[in-house]
Protein backbone atom coordinates (compact mmCIF):
# COMPACT_ATOMS: atom_id res chain seq x y z
CA UNK A 1 0.00 0.00 0.00
CA UNK A 2 1.33 3.46 -0.94
CA UNK A 3 2.51 5.71 1.88
CA UNK A 4 0.72 9.01 2.58
CA UNK A 5 1.10 11.93 4.93
CA UNK A 6 -1.92 13.14 6.93
CA UNK A 7 -4.33 11.09 4.77
CA UNK A 8 -3.37 13.05 1.62
CA UNK A 9 -3.55 11.53 -1.85
CA UNK A 10 -0.97 9.11 -3.24
CA UNK A 11 -0.10 11.47 -6.08
CA UNK A 12 0.78 14.32 -3.71
CA UNK A 13 3.20 12.01 -1.90
CA UNK A 14 5.22 10.96 -4.95
CA UNK A 15 8.50 11.44 -3.08
CA UNK A 16 7.57 8.91 -0.42
CA UNK A 17 6.42 6.44 -3.03
CA UNK A 18 9.24 7.05 -5.50
CA UNK A 19 11.17 3.92 -6.38
CA UNK A 20 14.94 3.91 -6.68
CA UNK A 21 14.59 3.36 -10.43
CA UNK A 22 12.36 6.44 -10.79
CA UNK A 23 14.79 8.49 -8.75
CA UNK A 24 17.74 7.28 -10.85
CA UNK A 25 16.00 8.45 -14.02
CA UNK A 26 15.30 11.91 -12.54
CA UNK A 27 18.89 12.13 -11.25
CA UNK A 28 20.19 11.43 -14.76
CA UNK A 29 18.05 14.25 -16.16
CA UNK A 30 19.22 16.58 -13.39
CA UNK A 31 22.89 15.94 -14.14
CA UNK A 32 22.23 16.30 -17.86
CA UNK A 33 20.74 19.72 -17.10
CA UNK A 34 23.84 20.56 -15.03
CA UNK A 35 25.95 20.03 -18.14
CA UNK A 36 23.88 22.20 -20.48
CA UNK A 37 21.87 24.94 -18.76
CA UNK A 38 24.72 27.40 -18.15
CA UNK A 39 26.05 27.13 -21.71
CA UNK A 40 22.54 27.38 -23.15
CA UNK A 41 21.81 30.53 -21.14
CA UNK A 42 25.15 32.06 -22.19
CA UNK A 43 23.97 31.95 -25.83
CA UNK A 44 21.43 34.72 -25.18
CA UNK A 45 23.94 37.62 -24.86
CA UNK A 46 25.45 36.61 -28.21
CA UNK A 47 22.25 37.65 -29.99
CA UNK A 48 21.34 40.82 -28.10
CA UNK A 49 23.26 43.64 -26.43
CA UNK A 50 20.47 44.22 -23.90
CA UNK A 51 21.36 41.04 -21.96
CA UNK A 52 24.69 40.46 -20.24
CA UNK A 53 26.41 37.26 -19.19
CA UNK A 54 24.64 37.59 -15.84
CA UNK A 55 21.95 35.45 -17.43
CA UNK A 56 24.37 32.50 -17.42
CA UNK A 57 24.02 32.38 -13.63
CA UNK A 58 20.28 31.94 -14.17
CA UNK A 59 21.06 28.85 -16.21
CA UNK A 60 23.12 27.52 -13.31
CA UNK A 61 20.23 28.23 -10.92
CA UNK A 62 17.80 26.18 -13.04
CA UNK A 63 19.85 22.99 -12.88
CA UNK A 64 21.09 23.83 -9.38
CA UNK A 65 17.61 24.03 -7.88
CA UNK A 66 16.57 20.84 -9.69
CA UNK A 67 19.55 18.89 -8.34
CA UNK A 68 19.14 20.47 -4.90
CA UNK A 69 15.65 18.96 -4.73
CA UNK A 70 17.02 15.62 -5.96
CA UNK A 71 19.81 15.74 -3.37
CA UNK A 72 17.28 16.35 -0.61
CA UNK A 73 15.17 13.44 -1.85
CA UNK A 74 18.21 11.16 -1.85
CA UNK A 75 19.00 12.11 1.74
CA UNK A 76 15.39 11.62 2.85
CA UNK A 77 15.19 8.25 1.08
CA UNK A 78 18.59 7.30 2.58
CA UNK A 79 20.23 6.63 -0.79
CA UNK A 80 23.40 8.18 0.62
CA UNK A 81 24.79 5.74 3.11
CA UNK A 82 27.77 3.65 4.08
CA UNK A 83 31.11 4.87 2.76
CA UNK A 84 29.38 7.67 0.82
CA UNK A 85 28.51 9.55 4.00
CA UNK A 86 32.13 10.63 4.51
CA UNK A 87 32.69 12.60 1.24
CA UNK A 88 29.15 14.04 1.36
CA UNK A 89 29.71 15.23 4.93
CA UNK A 90 33.09 16.72 3.94
CA UNK A 91 31.51 18.65 1.05
CA UNK A 92 28.69 19.81 3.35
CA UNK A 93 31.29 21.05 5.84
CA UNK A 94 33.05 22.91 3.02
CA UNK A 95 29.77 24.68 2.24
CA UNK A 96 29.23 25.38 5.94
CA UNK A 97 32.71 26.85 6.33
CA UNK A 98 32.02 29.00 3.27
CA UNK A 99 28.94 30.34 5.05
CA UNK A 100 31.05 31.31 8.08
CA UNK A 101 33.55 32.95 5.74
CA UNK A 102 30.65 34.82 4.11
CA UNK A 103 29.46 36.13 7.48
CA UNK A 104 32.91 37.58 8.15
CA UNK A 105 33.46 38.94 4.63
CA UNK A 106 33.60 42.42 3.08
CA UNK A 107 30.32 42.22 1.15
CA UNK A 108 27.75 39.55 1.99
CA UNK A 109 25.69 40.27 -1.13
CA UNK A 110 28.61 39.63 -3.50
CA UNK A 111 29.75 36.76 -1.30
CA UNK A 112 26.40 35.00 -1.59
CA UNK A 113 25.46 35.69 -5.22
CA UNK A 114 28.91 36.39 -6.65
CA UNK A 115 29.88 39.15 -9.07
CA UNK A 116 27.10 39.80 -11.60
CA UNK A 117 29.20 38.48 -14.49
CA UNK A 118 30.68 35.62 -12.46
CA UNK A 119 27.94 34.15 -10.26
CA UNK A 120 30.43 32.17 -8.16
CA UNK A 121 29.35 33.06 -4.64
CA UNK A 122 28.24 30.76 -1.84
CA UNK A 123 24.99 30.01 -3.69
CA UNK A 124 26.97 28.49 -6.56
CA UNK A 125 28.90 26.35 -4.07
CA UNK A 126 25.57 25.08 -2.68
CA UNK A 127 24.53 24.15 -6.22
CA UNK A 128 27.85 22.33 -6.76
CA UNK A 129 27.13 20.36 -3.59
CA UNK A 130 23.74 19.38 -5.02
CA UNK A 131 25.36 18.16 -8.27
CA UNK A 132 27.88 16.17 -6.26
CA UNK A 133 25.24 14.50 -4.05
CA UNK A 134 22.97 13.74 -7.01
CA UNK A 135 25.86 12.06 -8.84
CA UNK A 136 26.87 10.14 -5.72
CA UNK A 137 23.50 8.37 -5.74
CA UNK A 138 23.85 6.97 -9.28
CA UNK A 139 23.90 3.17 -9.28
CA UNK A 140 23.08 2.05 -12.82
CA UNK A 141 25.11 1.97 -16.02
CA UNK A 142 22.51 4.04 -17.85
CA UNK A 143 22.86 6.92 -15.40
CA UNK A 144 26.64 6.99 -15.78
CA UNK A 145 26.39 6.72 -19.57
CA UNK A 146 23.90 9.61 -19.65
CA UNK A 147 26.30 11.82 -17.70
CA UNK A 148 29.21 10.90 -19.98
CA UNK A 149 27.02 11.68 -22.99
CA UNK A 150 26.15 15.05 -21.48
CA UNK A 151 29.84 15.91 -20.94
CA UNK A 152 30.64 15.09 -24.56
CA UNK A 153 27.47 16.82 -25.76
CA UNK A 154 28.16 20.11 -24.01
CA UNK A 155 31.70 19.95 -25.41
CA UNK A 156 30.27 19.63 -28.92
CA UNK A 157 27.92 22.57 -28.32
CA UNK A 158 30.78 24.78 -27.15
CA UNK A 159 33.22 23.54 -29.81
CA UNK A 160 30.83 24.09 -32.73
CA UNK A 161 30.01 27.56 -31.42
CA UNK A 162 33.72 28.26 -31.08
CA UNK A 163 34.38 27.14 -34.66
CA UNK A 164 31.89 29.74 -35.86
CA UNK A 165 33.71 32.34 -33.78
CA UNK A 166 37.12 31.28 -35.09
CA UNK A 167 36.34 31.36 -38.79
CA UNK A 168 33.67 34.09 -38.97
CA UNK A 169 34.37 36.34 -35.98
CA UNK A 170 30.62 36.31 -35.25
CA UNK A 171 28.60 35.17 -32.22
CA UNK A 172 31.44 36.44 -30.06
CA UNK A 173 31.13 38.90 -27.19
CA UNK A 174 34.40 40.53 -28.24
CA UNK A 175 35.02 39.82 -31.90
CA UNK A 176 38.80 39.88 -31.53
CA UNK A 177 40.88 39.81 -28.37
CA UNK A 178 43.10 42.87 -28.03
CA UNK A 179 46.44 41.10 -27.91
CA UNK A 180 48.81 43.96 -28.65
CA UNK A 181 48.80 47.21 -30.64
CA UNK A 182 49.72 45.37 -33.84
CA UNK A 183 48.17 41.92 -33.50
CA UNK A 184 44.57 40.81 -33.28
CA UNK A 185 44.18 37.05 -32.82
CA UNK A 186 40.98 35.04 -32.80
CA UNK A 187 40.41 33.60 -29.31
CA UNK A 188 37.06 31.78 -29.07
CA UNK A 189 35.11 31.57 -25.84
CA UNK A 190 32.37 29.26 -27.11
CA UNK A 191 29.47 29.49 -24.67
CA UNK A 192 31.80 29.45 -21.65
CA UNK A 193 32.25 33.23 -21.28
CA UNK A 194 36.05 33.11 -21.48
CA UNK A 195 38.61 31.30 -23.69
CA UNK A 196 40.22 29.91 -20.53
CA UNK A 197 36.89 28.59 -19.25
CA UNK A 198 36.18 27.10 -22.68
CA UNK A 199 39.50 25.24 -22.60
CA UNK A 200 38.67 23.90 -19.12
CA UNK A 201 35.28 22.56 -20.22
CA UNK A 202 36.74 20.98 -23.34
CA UNK A 203 39.44 19.30 -21.24
CA UNK A 204 36.72 17.27 -19.54
CA UNK A 205 34.87 16.65 -22.82
CA UNK A 206 38.08 15.50 -24.50
CA UNK A 207 38.93 13.11 -21.65
CA UNK A 208 35.41 11.67 -21.71
CA UNK A 209 35.47 11.27 -25.50
CA UNK A 210 38.82 9.49 -25.74
CA UNK A 211 37.88 7.12 -22.90
CA UNK A 212 34.54 6.18 -24.47
CA UNK A 213 36.27 5.78 -27.84
CA UNK A 214 38.83 3.45 -26.29
CA UNK A 215 36.33 1.35 -24.33
CA UNK A 216 33.18 1.11 -26.45
CA UNK A 217 32.28 -2.11 -28.23
CA UNK A 218 30.24 -0.16 -30.78
CA UNK A 219 32.29 0.79 -33.84
CA UNK A 220 29.90 3.65 -34.62
CA UNK A 221 30.23 5.11 -31.12
CA UNK A 222 34.03 4.81 -31.26
CA UNK A 223 34.16 6.77 -34.51
CA UNK A 224 31.76 9.50 -33.34
CA UNK A 225 33.55 10.03 -30.01
CA UNK A 226 37.00 9.96 -31.65
CA UNK A 227 35.97 12.61 -34.19
CA UNK A 228 34.48 14.67 -31.35
CA UNK A 229 37.79 14.38 -29.49
CA UNK A 230 39.64 15.68 -32.55
CA UNK A 231 37.31 18.69 -32.71
CA UNK A 232 37.81 19.42 -29.00
CA UNK A 233 41.61 19.32 -29.30
CA UNK A 234 41.54 21.59 -32.36
CA UNK A 235 39.43 24.24 -30.62
CA UNK A 236 41.35 24.04 -27.35
CA UNK A 237 44.67 25.07 -28.85
CA UNK A 238 42.89 27.94 -30.63
CA UNK A 239 42.12 29.50 -27.26
CA UNK A 240 45.85 30.32 -27.05
CA UNK A 241 45.87 29.57 -23.34
CA UNK A 242 48.01 27.43 -21.06
CA UNK A 243 44.91 25.45 -20.07
CA UNK A 244 44.15 24.80 -23.74
CA UNK A 245 47.57 23.33 -24.47
CA UNK A 246 47.89 21.42 -21.19
CA UNK A 247 44.28 20.21 -21.38
CA UNK A 248 44.85 18.83 -24.87
CA UNK A 249 47.99 17.06 -23.63
CA UNK A 250 46.11 15.60 -20.65
CA UNK A 251 43.36 14.39 -22.99
CA UNK A 252 45.86 12.64 -25.27
CA UNK A 253 47.61 11.02 -22.29
CA UNK A 254 44.21 9.95 -20.94
CA UNK A 255 43.47 8.30 -24.30
CA UNK A 256 46.70 6.29 -24.22
CA UNK A 257 46.13 5.43 -20.56
CA UNK A 258 42.56 4.25 -21.20
CA UNK A 259 43.64 1.81 -23.91
CA UNK A 260 46.39 0.28 -21.78
CA UNK A 261 44.46 0.36 -18.48
CA UNK A 262 41.50 -1.51 -19.97
CA UNK A 263 43.75 -3.75 -22.10
CA UNK A 264 41.96 -2.83 -25.32
CA UNK A 265 43.29 -3.60 -28.83
CA UNK A 266 46.31 -1.41 -29.58
CA UNK A 267 44.78 -0.46 -32.94
CA UNK A 268 42.58 1.98 -31.01
CA UNK A 269 45.69 4.04 -30.25
CA UNK A 270 45.47 5.31 -33.84
CA UNK A 271 42.49 7.45 -32.87
CA UNK A 272 44.46 8.92 -29.98
CA UNK A 273 47.28 9.74 -32.40
CA UNK A 274 44.68 11.40 -34.65
CA UNK A 275 43.67 13.65 -31.71
CA UNK A 276 47.32 14.57 -31.16
CA UNK A 277 47.85 15.38 -34.84
CA UNK A 278 44.66 17.49 -34.88
CA UNK A 279 45.96 19.52 -31.96
CA UNK A 280 49.26 20.08 -33.77
CA UNK A 281 47.35 21.11 -36.90
CA UNK A 282 45.34 23.56 -34.79
CA UNK A 283 48.54 25.13 -33.46
CA UNK A 284 49.87 25.56 -37.00
CA UNK A 285 46.65 27.14 -38.28
CA UNK A 286 46.21 29.31 -35.17
CA UNK A 287 49.67 30.72 -35.74
CA UNK A 288 48.54 32.12 -39.09
CA UNK A 289 44.99 33.32 -38.32
CA UNK A 290 45.60 36.89 -37.22
CA UNK A 291 45.39 40.47 -38.44
CA UNK A 292 48.44 42.65 -38.29
CA UNK A 293 52.14 42.36 -39.00
CA UNK A 294 53.63 41.50 -35.62
CA UNK A 295 54.54 38.28 -33.76
CA UNK A 296 54.46 35.44 -36.26
CA UNK A 297 53.73 31.92 -35.06
CA UNK A 298 51.75 30.46 -32.20
CA UNK A 299 51.77 32.23 -28.83
CA UNK A 300 49.89 32.06 -25.55
CA UNK A 301 47.98 35.15 -24.48
CA UNK A 302 46.73 34.20 -21.02
CA UNK A 303 47.68 37.54 -19.51
CA UNK A 304 45.62 39.63 -21.92
CA UNK A 305 42.69 37.21 -21.86
CA UNK A 306 42.31 36.66 -18.12
CA UNK A 307 43.07 40.24 -17.14
CA UNK A 308 42.08 42.79 -19.76
CA UNK A 309 39.40 40.95 -21.68
CA UNK A 310 37.72 38.87 -19.00
CA UNK A 311 38.15 40.44 -15.56
CA UNK A 312 38.32 44.09 -16.67
CA UNK A 313 36.26 44.42 -19.85
CA UNK A 314 33.68 41.65 -19.51
CA UNK A 315 33.14 41.14 -15.79
CA UNK A 316 34.09 44.63 -14.48
CA UNK A 317 35.56 42.79 -11.50
CA UNK A 318 39.09 44.22 -11.46
CA UNK A 319 41.30 46.98 -12.78
CA UNK A 320 43.62 46.73 -15.76
CA UNK A 321 47.01 45.10 -15.32
CA UNK A 322 49.93 47.21 -14.12
CA UNK A 323 52.75 47.03 -16.71
CA UNK A 324 55.22 48.10 -14.03
CA UNK A 325 54.46 45.03 -11.91
CA UNK A 326 54.64 42.25 -14.52
CA UNK A 327 55.28 41.41 -18.15
CA UNK A 328 51.83 40.69 -19.58
CA UNK A 329 53.27 38.80 -22.59
CA UNK A 330 55.09 36.37 -20.27
CA UNK A 331 52.61 33.64 -19.26
CA UNK A 332 54.87 32.36 -16.48
CA UNK A 333 55.29 35.86 -15.06
CA UNK A 334 51.51 36.44 -15.09
CA UNK A 335 50.64 33.25 -13.21
CA UNK A 336 53.53 33.64 -10.77
CA UNK A 337 52.49 37.21 -9.97
CA UNK A 338 48.85 36.23 -9.38
CA UNK A 339 49.75 33.22 -7.23
CA UNK A 340 52.29 35.08 -5.09
CA UNK A 341 49.99 38.01 -4.42
CA UNK A 342 47.05 35.73 -3.62
CA UNK A 343 49.17 33.72 -1.18
CA UNK A 344 50.12 36.95 0.60
CA UNK A 345 46.42 37.86 0.86
CA UNK A 346 45.65 34.38 2.19
CA UNK A 347 48.30 34.72 4.92
CA UNK A 348 46.40 37.69 6.40
CA UNK A 349 43.41 35.47 7.23
CA UNK A 350 44.26 31.79 6.94
CA UNK A 351 41.11 30.68 8.74
CA UNK A 352 38.26 32.38 6.87
CA UNK A 353 39.85 34.16 3.90
CA UNK A 354 38.42 37.25 2.24
CA UNK A 355 34.97 35.77 1.79
CA UNK A 356 33.56 33.91 -1.26
CA UNK A 357 34.48 35.67 -4.54
CA UNK A 358 35.90 38.71 -2.76
CA UNK A 359 39.59 38.45 -3.58
CA UNK A 360 39.64 41.92 -5.14
CA UNK A 361 38.45 43.72 -1.98
CA UNK A 362 41.71 43.73 0.05
CA UNK A 363 43.54 45.00 -3.06
CA UNK A 364 41.38 48.11 -3.57
CA UNK A 365 43.28 51.27 -2.68
CA UNK A 366 41.05 54.02 -4.06
CA UNK A 367 37.37 54.68 -4.65
CA UNK A 368 38.15 57.62 -6.91
CA UNK A 369 35.17 59.97 -7.21
CA UNK A 370 32.61 57.21 -6.61
CA UNK A 371 30.24 57.69 -3.63
CA UNK A 372 30.14 55.30 -0.67
CA UNK A 373 26.99 53.70 -2.08
CA UNK A 374 28.67 52.86 -5.41
CA UNK A 375 28.74 49.24 -6.54
CA UNK A 376 32.05 47.38 -6.41
CA UNK A 377 31.86 46.77 -10.17
CA UNK A 378 32.22 50.54 -10.59
CA UNK A 379 35.20 51.39 -8.44
CA UNK A 380 37.10 48.08 -8.75
CA UNK A 381 37.92 49.05 -12.33
CA UNK A 382 39.59 52.23 -11.09
CA UNK A 383 42.25 50.22 -9.24
CA UNK A 384 44.92 49.11 -11.69
CA UNK A 385 46.90 45.96 -10.91
CA UNK A 386 44.01 44.33 -9.05
CA UNK A 387 42.47 40.97 -9.98
CA UNK A 388 39.47 38.95 -8.82
CA UNK A 389 40.52 35.44 -9.84
CA UNK A 390 43.66 33.39 -9.28
CA UNK A 391 44.12 30.71 -11.92
CA UNK A 392 44.94 28.08 -9.35
CA UNK A 393 41.74 26.94 -7.67
CA UNK A 394 43.54 25.59 -4.63
CA UNK A 395 45.20 28.91 -3.84
CA UNK A 396 41.97 30.74 -4.67
CA UNK A 397 39.94 28.56 -2.28
CA UNK A 398 42.39 29.10 0.58
CA UNK A 399 42.54 32.86 -0.08
CA UNK A 400 38.78 33.39 -0.28
CA UNK A 401 37.27 30.74 2.05
CA UNK A 402 40.21 29.81 4.26
CA UNK A 403 42.63 26.90 4.55
CA UNK A 404 40.00 24.63 6.22
CA UNK A 405 37.93 24.84 3.00
CA UNK A 406 40.98 23.85 0.98
CA UNK A 407 41.68 20.85 3.23
CA UNK A 408 38.06 19.71 2.91
CA UNK A 409 38.29 20.02 -0.88
CA UNK A 410 41.45 17.90 -0.88
CA UNK A 411 39.68 15.31 1.26
CA UNK A 412 36.70 15.07 -1.11
CA UNK A 413 39.00 14.69 -4.13
CA UNK A 414 41.15 12.11 -2.33
CA UNK A 415 38.14 9.98 -1.34
CA UNK A 416 36.77 10.22 -4.87
CA UNK A 417 40.04 9.18 -6.52
CA UNK A 418 40.57 6.37 -4.01
CA UNK A 419 37.04 5.06 -4.51
CA UNK A 420 37.17 5.25 -8.30
CA UNK A 421 40.58 3.53 -8.36
CA UNK A 422 39.21 0.69 -6.23
CA UNK A 423 36.26 0.28 -8.58
CA UNK A 424 38.51 0.45 -11.63
CA UNK A 425 40.89 -2.17 -10.21
CA UNK A 426 37.94 -4.48 -9.63
CA UNK A 427 36.35 -4.19 -13.08
CA UNK A 428 38.54 -2.24 -15.54
CA UNK A 429 35.42 -1.25 -17.49
CA UNK A 430 34.86 1.95 -19.45
CA UNK A 431 32.62 3.72 -16.93
CA UNK A 432 34.90 3.44 -13.91
CA UNK A 433 37.94 4.26 -16.06
CA UNK A 434 36.22 7.35 -17.49
CA UNK A 435 35.30 8.88 -14.13
CA UNK A 436 38.68 8.07 -12.62
CA UNK A 437 40.40 9.91 -15.47
CA UNK A 438 37.86 12.77 -15.46
CA UNK A 439 38.36 13.40 -11.74
CA UNK A 440 42.12 13.33 -12.14
CA UNK A 441 41.93 15.60 -15.21
CA UNK A 442 39.90 18.25 -13.38
CA UNK A 443 42.15 18.10 -10.33
CA UNK A 444 45.18 18.82 -12.56
CA UNK A 445 43.35 21.55 -14.50
CA UNK A 446 42.59 23.30 -11.20
CA UNK A 447 46.35 23.92 -10.85
CA UNK A 448 46.22 26.36 -13.77
CA UNK A 449 42.51 27.18 -13.87
CA UNK A 450 39.79 28.43 -11.56
CA UNK A 451 36.25 27.43 -10.72
CA UNK A 452 33.57 28.88 -13.00
CA UNK A 453 29.87 28.26 -13.55
CA UNK A 454 30.38 26.42 -16.85
CA UNK A 455 33.12 24.02 -15.80
CA UNK A 456 32.41 23.39 -12.12
CA UNK A 457 28.87 21.91 -12.36
CA UNK A 458 30.23 19.29 -14.76
CA UNK A 459 33.35 18.61 -12.75
CA UNK A 460 31.68 18.18 -9.36
CA UNK A 461 29.14 15.84 -10.98
CA UNK A 462 32.12 13.80 -12.26
CA UNK A 463 33.70 13.76 -8.78
CA UNK A 464 30.41 12.55 -7.30
CA UNK A 465 30.04 9.86 -9.96
CA UNK A 466 33.63 8.73 -9.36
CA UNK A 467 32.92 8.61 -5.63
CA UNK A 468 29.88 6.41 -6.20
CA UNK A 469 31.27 4.46 -9.09
CA UNK A 470 29.73 1.54 -10.90
CA UNK A 471 29.14 -1.24 -8.41
CA UNK A 472 31.54 -4.14 -8.61
CA UNK A 473 30.08 -7.52 -9.53
CA UNK A 474 29.56 -9.61 -6.44
CA UNK A 475 31.72 -12.68 -6.22
CA UNK A 476 29.76 -15.85 -6.13
CA UNK A 477 30.47 -17.95 -3.07
CA UNK A 478 30.73 -21.61 -3.89
CA UNK A 479 28.43 -23.60 -1.69
CA UNK A 480 30.01 -26.61 -0.07
CA UNK A 481 28.41 -29.93 -0.91
CA UNK A 482 26.65 -31.43 2.11
CA UNK A 483 28.63 -34.14 3.78
CA UNK A 484 27.05 -37.61 3.50
CA UNK A 485 25.28 -38.73 6.62
CA UNK A 486 26.89 -41.59 8.40
CA UNK A 487 24.96 -44.83 8.47
CA UNK A 488 24.17 -45.62 12.05
CA UNK A 489 23.85 -49.34 11.28
CA UNK A 490 27.29 -49.56 9.69
CA UNK A 491 28.73 -47.60 12.57
CA UNK A 492 27.18 -50.04 14.91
Amino acid sequence: MAKTIFKSSDKSNFILNMTEEQYAKLASYGLLAACFTTSAAAAIPEFTDSVTYTVAATGLAVSGVLCLILAMISLVKKYVGGRLILPVAAFALMVGWGAISLAKSYDTNVGFYGFPQRGEGLLALIFYFSFFVTAVTIRRDKGFSTLLGGIIGVGLLNAVWAMIQIFTGKLLFYSYTDISPNVLAVTPAGLSQSPIFLAMVLSLSLTAAVTVSASSDSRKKRIITALSACLFAFVMVFTRTLVGVCGAAIGVIAGFAAVFMMKKPKIRLLWVLAVLLTAVLGIVIAGTVKKGDDASGYKLYDGYILWSDDAFQRASASGVYDPRALEIDDTYDVYTYLNDKAINIMKKDRLFGTGPEQLVYPQIYTRGSFPETADVTDYAMANSGTFDKVYNEYIYTAATRGIPSLLLMFFVLFISLKSSWRKFAGSRDGINTAFLLLTLCGALIFLIGCSNITFSPIYWACVGAACAGKELPKKKVKEKAPEPEEDEDSEA
